[in-house]
Order: C-alpha cells, then sequence, then structure tokens
C-alpha cells in the first residue's frame, strides 16, 4: 500500500505564510500578550530600517523601542525616558493611529489594533507621497489664486494703457501668453484635477488630468454643463455640494464612479470665487484619486468581519455539537436496543445520517472562519464533486448548464474535504459572476501522470488527481490573470468580493501538496486547474464487539459535564462500556468529589463549562495531585492552541461521538498511564 505524503511540516508552513507577508506593500507586526515579537515582513524592517538580525520570533517591544530612541528617532530626549513611555503605551492594548516622520523625511502612518488575547497587530504605510501630495495641492491652491489675481491686475492695466501705444500693449499680451502657457504646463502635470466652473454650472477651464479622468480629449470639457461632463450617475451625488460651493461655501465630498470597467473614487474640493461685494462667480474644483486608499479601508472591514465570523461561529458550533451530541447519543441507544425492529429503524437510520450532516456542516463552518485546524484525509474526489454539484446547481440561476464528467475512475487524495469543497464552490461562484447572462459551468475530474507540465503547477513530477472547473464566461485578460491569486485582490465591486476567496484556495492547495493553474482570455471564458497528489483510500475499520469490553471496565469514572440531557447520554454510553458513574456539573464540583472519593480512577470532562474552571484546567488540576488519574476530555468545538500551563496530550473527544469513538478515547488514556 502507498503511503500518503506527508503534510507539510511548521517549517513549511511558516515559510509559506512569510512569503506571503513580505508580498504585502505595507510592513506588519504581531506583538502577543507579553509584548514579545511573533511575526512581522521585510516591509517593516525596510520601512523603519530595522536590521535583519533584529527580527526573531520573541524579540521584546523594547529591544526595537531602544534602537530607535538609541539613534535619535524620537528626536532630543532622555532616551529612558522615550522607551518607557513608549513601552507603556504599547501594554494598554489599545487601538491607535498615528503619523510619525522620520529622520530620512519618510511620514509614515501606524494602525494598531488589539488581538483578542492581548497583544496587537500592527501596520505600518509609507504616506509620504500622499503627503506630499496634499502639501502640493495647498501649494497650488495658493499659487493659483495669486496667477489669478496678477493675471487680472496685469489684463486691468493692459486695458487702461491700451490706447498709449500699440507696442506695449503688444509686450503685454504678449508676457500674458507666456504666463498662461507655463501655468498651463504646471497645472497639466501636477497629479491634481484641476478645474473651474462659473454659477451657471459651465465649465470655463479644466487641466488635461481632469479631462482625462472623465474621457475626453485635452479642452473638451470647456464650455460644457457640469451634468454633461460627470453624467448623471456622478452628478446626483455632486449636485448639493456644487450647489452650496455656488452660495459661497467651499465644500469637500467623495464620490465613485465607472472608469474604464473599474469603480474609482476621489475626493473633490470646491473652492468658491467671490467679489469684494460678496457675489459668488463660480468655484475651482481640485480632486485627486483615492481608490487604493478606499481598497485598504474596504479590506480591513473585511478582516474585522471575518474576525465577528469566526467569534460567532465558534460559539454556535459548541452550542450545535452539544445538541447533536444528544441527537445522535440517543438515536443510536434506541438502534442498539432494537436492532431487529425494522420498523424503527426505517426512523432512526435518516435521523442519524442527518444529524451526522450537521456535524459536517459545523466543521465547513469553523473550516470557512479558520477557526478548524484542516484535517486531511483519503477523499474520494468523485463522491465530493457528485455530492457538491447539487449545492452548486442550487446556487446558480437557471440560466447557467451544469455538467460533470468524472471518467468513471476512483481518485483518492489526501486533503480536508471541507476546505477542497469551500475551493470548488468558490470556483463555482466565480464562473457564475462571470457569466450574468448564462452560460455552461463543467467540472470534471481525472487522474494524470505530471512530468516536464508538473513546472506548471509548480509541483514535482508524479500521479495526480487533476480537477477541472471551466466556465464560458467573460474571462480575464493578462493583468487581472496575473494577479488573481493575491489576497484582497477582487475584480467585483465593493461588498461584493474580498478579494480572498482564491488566495485561500490556492494557500490551502498548496499546504495540500498540489499546485493551481488559471487559463483565461477576454471572451474566451475560464478554466481553473487543480492538481492534488493521489492516495491510497482508507479502510473504514470498525472495532469488533470483542473489544468493547475493556480490560479496565468496572472502574470508576467521573463524568464532568453542565449540559444535563449531553450528561445523561454520556453516562448511559459508558455504563453499558461497564463502567459505574458518578457525575459532577463543573469543574469546582468535580475537584472537590476528586477529594473526598479515592475510589475515582478516570475523568471524563467537558473542555468548555461555568463556573470559572474549564476542562484543561481541570485536567491540569487534577493531574497535579494525582498523576495516576486517567484523563478524557469532550469538546464542541476544537481550538487551535492550549491555554498556558494546560498539557495538551490528552485524547480529545470531538462531540458528537459514538460508543466506539469512546472505545478508542478510552484506549488510549489507558495506554498513556502505567
Amino acid at each position: 500500500m502507498e503511503t500518503a505524503p506527508p503534510a507539510p511540516d511548521i517549517a513549511q508552513r511558516y515559510e509559506m505564510l512569510q512569503a506571503g507577508l513580505d508580498l504585502l506593500d505595507q510592513g506588519i507586526t504581531v506583538f502577543d500578550g507579553n509584548l514579545r515579537l511573533v511575526a512581522w515582513n521585510q516591509p517593516f524592517l525596510r520601512l523603519l530600517d530595522f536590521p535583519d538580525d533584529l527580527a526573531e520570533v520573541g524579540t521584546p517591544f523594547e529591544t526595537f523601542i531602544r534602537h530607535n530612541a538609541l539613534r535619535g528617532e524620537y528626536g532630543p530626549g532622555d532616551p529612558e525616558s522615550q522607551i518607557a513611555e513608549r513601552v507603556a503605551a504599547a501594554a494598554n492594548f489599545a487601538a491607535h493611529v498615528t503619523e510619525r516622520q522620520r529622520p530620512n523625511g519618510r511620514v509614515l502612518l501606524l494602525r494598531g489594533e488589539p488581538l483578542p488575547h492581548k497583544g496587537f497587530v500592527t501596520l505600518y504605510s509609507d504616506i509620504t507621497e500622499q503627503r506630499y501630495i496634499e502639501n502640493l495641492t495647498e501649494h497650488q491652491n495658493i499659487q493659483l489664486e495669486e496667477r489669478v489675481r496678477r493675471r487680472t491686475a496685469q489684463l486691468e492695466n493692459a486695458n487702461a494703457n491700451l490706447t498709449r501705444a500699440n507696442t506695449e500693449n503688444t509686450r503685454i499680451t504678449a508676457a500674458l501668453r507666456r504666463s498662461e502657457e507655463r501655468l498651463r504646463l504646471i497645472n497639466d502635470t501636477i497629479p491634481i484635477l484641476i478645474g473651474y466652473v462659473d454659477k451657471h454650472e459651465v465649465y470655463q477651464y479644466a487641466n488635461k488630468g481632469y479631462s482625462d479622468w472623465y474621457g475626453d480629449p485635452e479642452n473638451g470639457v470647456i464650455g460644457r454643463a457640469v451634468r454633461d461632463v460627470v453624467g448623471d450617475h456622478v452628478y446626483g451625488q455632486v449636485r448639493d455640494p456644487v450647489r452650496k460651493a455656488l452660495g459661497g461655501q467651499q465644500m469637500t465630498y467623495e464620490y465613485q464612479m465607472e472608469r474604464q470597467g473599474q469603480t474609482v473614487f476621489a475626493r473633490s474640493t470646491l473652492v468658491p470665487e467671490t467679489t469684494p461685494e460678496g457675489e459668488t462667480l463660480g468655484f475651482f474644483v481640485f480632486s485627486h484619486e483615492i481608490t487604493e486608499q478606499k481598497r485598504m479601508q474596504a479590506a480591513l472591514v473585511q478582516a474585522q468581519k471575518m474576525e465577528a465570523i469566526g467569534q460567532l461561529t465558534g460559539g454556535l458550533a459548541h452550542d450545535f455539537n452539544n445538541l447533536l451530541t444528544v441527537v445522535i447519543g440517543n438515536l443510536a441507544a434506541l438502534q442498539d436496543h432494537r436492532p431487529n425492529d425494522a420498523e424503527v429503524n426505517e426512523f432512526v437510520e435518516p435521523a442519524l445520517q442527518s444529524a451526522r450532516r450537521g456535524v459536517q456542516l459545523i466543521k465547513r463552518l469553523l473550516t470557512f472562519s479558520r477557526q478548524q485546524p484542516l484535517e486531511p484525509q483519503a477523499v474520494d474526489i468523485g463522491r465530493l464533486i457528485s455530492g457538491l454539484s447539487k449545492l452548486v446547481r442550487r446556487s446558480l440561476p437557471e440560466s447557467i448548464a451544469v455538467s460533470t464528467d468524472l471518467a468513471g475512475a476512483s481518485l483518492h487524495a489526501l486533503v480536508d474535504p471541507g476546505q477542497l469543497e469551500s475551493a470548488l464552490l468558490n470556483f463555482a461562484l466565480n464562473s457564475r459572476d462571470a457569466m450574468p447572462e448564462g452560460g455552461r459551468l463543467h467540472v470534471a475530474a481525472r487522474a494524470v501522470e505530471l512530468t516536464s507540465d508538473a513546472g506548471a503547477f509548480d509541483v514535482p513530477a508524479g500521479s495526480y488527481a487533476m480537477i477541472e472547473v471551466a466556465d464560458n464566461g467573460c474571462g480575464m485578460d493578462a493583468a487581472t490573470l496575473s494577479r488573481v491569486f493575491e489576497p484582497f485582490f477582487t475584480t467585483k465591486r465593493f461588498g461584493l468580493g474580498s478579494g480572498l476567496g482564491l488566495s485561500m484556495a490556492y494557500g490551502f492547495v498548496k499546504q495540500s501538496g498540489g499546485g493551481i493553474s488559471i487559463q483565461s482570455q477576454p471572451g474566451q471564458g475560464t478554466t481553473v486547474l487543480m492538481v492534488l497528489p493521489l492516495t491510497t483510500p482508507e479502510l473504514d475499520v470498525d472495532l469488533p464487539e470483542d473489544d468493547i469490553q475493556l480490560a479496565h471496565g468496572g472502574e470508576l469514572v467521573l463524568l464532568v459535564e453542565d449540559e444535563p440531557n449531553v450528561r445523561r447520554v454520556v453516562r448511559q454510553l459508558l455504563i453499558d462500556l461497564g463502567y459505574p458513574v458518578i457525575e459532577a456539573e463543573n469543574g469546582a464540583q468535580a475537584l472537590e468529589m476528586i477529594e473526598h472519593i479515592p475510589d475515582i480512577a478516570i475523568v471524563v470532562s467537558d473542555v468548555i463549562m461555568p463556573g470559572g474552571i474549564n476542562g484543561r484546567q481541570l485536567a491540569d488540576a487534577v493531574l497535579s495531585g494525582h498523576p495516576q488519574m486517567r484523563i478524557v476530555l469532550m469538546s464542541g468545538y476544537t481550538d487551535e492552541g492550549d491555554e498556558a500551563g494546560v498539557v495538551s496530550d490528552l485524547p480529545i473527544l470531538a462531540k458528537p461521538f459514538v460508543r466506539q469513538d469512546l472505545v478508542r478515547a478510552l484506549q488510549r488514556a489507558n495506554k498513556e498511564k502505567p
């Protein structure tokens, strides 16, 4: 039997994560609750000019502050006072946004957010160019007003002296022309959209950038009404600021528009021009694009939503798994007590199957919210796709035809089935969005032998299961195709996509030892090819009935569970296995019983319980005073880390479970004790 390829070790996963972080334009650091460095990327070291050897896991936050203080980063003053002040502020773990100008003149924006279990994550953005543009805009505003004033004065002087001499008039006209040409050159060069609108809402001036922004030829804006130039959609957003500006108020606002097939955002400032008598003649328009800034804000909001979904899903998983433990436990008990009753089993078996599907649904929710560790197993690709096709069919409009080709072969790959389903569903939904008028979606799977073509997937040569998801939608150009796996990159308008789906699928496939290749051209559709290493199917080996009665059966078990219905189900399972059982509702009650009842040999406890002592803390306390005692933990929600000071090698039963799962956990607990 061939063995499955080993899953990537911690070092490989760390390298992949670090490589992804290093591709970001922004710097990032993560410090834990003890103010020690957990993660960082190269842009952070580059933006703050830190040496590479300073950044190591566990480096204290104070070390970076001291490095800065000693090289005068914070200006004159006592370095120790500067260090103490900044370390004390960081220890508050409060959200903060600050700007700091470094000695090299670069301006950095620091945005810090506290983490759920203390510590904080900080983003470092170089906004030097942004601040430069803002200052330049302000300077140009002043310069433009001054030039207009001077030009007006020159024109008045020219008119007053027009009758004096034609030669003088010619000289003044030439000087004004040169001045106007220089002013236009400046206005057409700076990265600011500049225009002038009169009191009738008609453009009297627009620089080249302004004309280009709206797709008009140079000077194609002058003489046209605002509504005609910007269109009805944009005019509906700017109408009120325009009217207030014509009333004499300086206005600043943001608007969005469709430009070259993309949604773009801009911020505009309207500066009224008034006479000494207070009459408004019109207003100047100064605009600049803020699309990238909006995308970063949307990405931050999306990350916060994902965190909220994760927290909600974790709580729901615990409650639902407790409910399913009661449902499955009672149905299985009924089936055990009436094994030959076909009429009873006719109702019990469908109910058991549905309850088990509920267990899988909870696992998928946890996987989606990134709170369920990967659980690779030998997955029958054809069976998974067949089951998923029903969900895909319900998720697509009738105008899209769905077909599958599974080649009639049994293909097995060592992957997390929930992650694979999520990736395939993401591909299908992307295809749906690429075919708004309808089309075809085809999903196929087959075994392939990659040799020289393995480089296209960045995988070694060998045997793989290839999954193909193809559509005949709008396709992608080369520029879009080159960025599809970038985190937060999306061609969908704001609110319809996070830009995380393909990057998450890519990361999952690479962690599973496979690769992805995407082929697409505008108007020719898109084909996603995914390869995963082949493996042999796992045999479902159930414990024989002879193994149900354990060698240690008859020992006293303390069952600790706060839910009465769950407690009743687990108690009955233990009794069926030949164990006498006593019960406790919480950790404090369990500790008291352990101290007064020396016959207790095994503790079976839930992990999450009220009363201040959870299952892991109970296990830690029990093993400290009674190292010979055996412990099995039950959990309706598997988190990825143990709490400080708690042993992590105890058997953990994932709720809901059946009798054989309990047998295996008890056997493991027995093996770990003399």
